[in-house]
């Protein structure tokens, strides 16, 4: 019998874990991960961006735990002996009519209280001498890390805490009674006093199980990624990115250093068919036809029919994809980048076809469902886990349970 048990073993739930483990020393907690090891989906999958939170809604749970995450990630990576580099990132306006959302985002990135600065062509040439750009957005706390490697140690510390991970637990159903939880899975039966559900791409399934109504439905996007030949690497020093497409709720292609120094220059955004699908190739028909049974979807893609075709144009064309990369970096040649990883937003849309564009934290009878944590989850994952055991603390009266 179990005080806690967490179902997903990516950085969320592992977070979670931790911070459990460290407000309540004496609670038992486990991870249920249906894989063989933890940060398996999206958080194995992520380009390893530390983000500022400047993109977000001053106010909402991305502005504010990703400006917090950024600062309490990096102390947990130098506190353990992580690879981090805090480089700072560029965010570039390369034409005229960009130069208006730029300005938005700077005051936007203030409003979030960031220590950003506009800084000029000349300036911007000095931080990254091969773009294109009139103005730009420094960003000077974003930086870089190895997600699967903080995942890793996270693990470790829940061991090392008396938690257990329980790998290969596919969870299968799940019945809240007013005294406890019982789940069950491909391992056998698991009981706990209260749940935590962080099942990244599959978090709305098990809400499903547990029998909780929604109205969201998690979406697969897959971001497909090339990489810079390593001859080529000496053309980004650090973090480029686009002033994002209002009309278009992704990033834009950019390109990120990585922590071992390659270079990633992506991501496109196409609808995945399958919902751990990171090939374009993955199928699975299930996956697909929910999706396409599903009357946000419609209403979504009817109201970003334009671009999401452009998206799936440039997936399947190389050349177009590559007029994205020379609006910033013209000296970038088609044979400078080779196909590079894949990952798989768990992007979480509504009946009326809007995205959910903030972290979405739902409580139940004795559990938390966590059920949209894309980017930049991963950068706020410590204060995700704080904020959910705050939650329940608050829910559960949990010092009953320990």
């Amino acid at each position: 019998m179990y005080d806690y048990i967490i179902i997903g073993g990516g950085i969320v739930g592992l977070s979670t874990g931790m911070e459990l483990l460290s407000r309540f020393p004496e609670a038992k907690v486990t991870i249920l991960e249906k894989e063989s090891h933890v940060a398996a989906h999206q958080t194995g999958h992520n380009s390893g961006v530390i983000h500022s939170g400047i993109y977000y809604k001053p106010g909402s749970y991305k502005a504010r735990l990703a400006k917090m995450g950024s600062e309490s990630m990096t102390e947990f990576c130098r506190e353990h002996g992580l690879e981090v580099d805090i480089c700072g990132k560029v965010i570039v306006a390369s034409e005229d009519f960009e130069l208006p959302l730029l300005d938005n985002l700077y005051q936007r990135g203030l409003e979030n209280g960031l220590g950003i600065r506009m800084i000029d062509h000349g300036e911007l040439h000095e931080i990254e001498p091969h773009v294109n750009g009139k103005k730009a957005i420094h960003v000077p706390m974003a930086g870089i890390v190895n997600y699967k490697q903080v995942s890793e140690k996270m693990a470790e510390i829940i061991t090392a805490k008396g938690g257990d991970i329980l790998l290969n637990h596919k969870v299968l159903a799940i019945d809240e009674t007013a005294q406890e939880v019982i789940v069950q899975t491909s391992k056998g039966e698991v009981r706990g006093a209260y749940y935590v559900n962080c099942g990244g791409l599959q978090s709305d399934r098990i809400a499903k199980l547990a029998g909780l109504k929604t109205d969201v439905k998690i979406v697969p996007f897959r971001g497909e990624y090339y990489m810079l030949k390593p001859e080529k690497s000496r053309l980004v020093k650090n973090l480029i990115y686009p002033v994002p497409n209002p009309n278009f709720p992704f990033l834009g292609v950019h390109f990120t250093r990585m922590i071992n120094g390659s270079i990633d220059v992506g991501p496109n955004a196409v609808l995945s068919f399958k919902r751990e699908g990171y090939k374009k190739t993955d199928l699975n028909v299930a996956d697909l036809m929910e999706v396409v049974a599903y009357k946000g979807f419609w209403k979504l893609a009817r109201k970003y029919m334009k671009e999401g075709v452009d998206e799936m144009i440039r997936s399947a064309s190389k050349e177009l994809f590559m007029k994205n990369v020379q609006k910033l970096m013209p000296d970038i040649q088609k044979d400078d980048i080779v196909p590079g990883p894949a990952g798989v937003r768990a992007q979480a849309l509504k009946d009326d076809g809007s995205l959910v564009d903030d972290f979405f934290i739902v409580p139940s009878k004795r559990s938390i469902h966590v059920l949209n944590a894309p980017s930049p989850a991963a950068t706020a994952s410590i204060e995700i886990g704080k904020e959910i055991v705050r939650k329940m603390d608050g829910m559960f009266k949990m010092e009953s349970a320990v």
